[in-house]
C-alpha cells in the first residue's frame, strides 16, 4: 500500500510540474512584449478549422459492430 502511495505521489508531483511548465510557456507565448508574437510566429486569434461530414454518408461509429466499421472503411478504400 505505501508503495502504490509512494507512486502516487510522484505521479502527482510529475503533473504539478508539467502543469507549470505549460502555465509559464503559455504566459511566455502570450506576453505583449514577446517576440515570438512580435515575429508573427504565434498569433492569439487564428481560425478555428472546421470538417462538414454532411457529405461523407458515415454513421456514428460509436453503435456500430466491428465488422460494421470494417466494412465501412474497406468502402471508403482504406482495405
Amino acid at each position: 500500500m505505501t508503495e502504490e502511495k509512494t507512486i502516487n505521489e510522484e505521479m502527482l508531483e510529475i503533473v504539478k510540474a508539467l502543469s507549470d511548465k505549460v502555465e509559464a510557456l503559455e504566459k511566455m507565448m502570450y506576453a505583449k512584449d514577446s517576440l515570438l508574437m512580435k515575429a508573427g510566429l504565434v498569433v492569439a486569434e487564428s481560425p478555428t478549422p472546421t470538417m462538414d461530414n454532411s457529405s461523407g454518408g458515415i454513421s456514428d461509429v460509436s453503435n456500430m459492430d466491428w465488422s460494421e466499421i470494417h466494412k465501412m472503411v474497406e468502402r471508403a478504400g482504406g482495405n
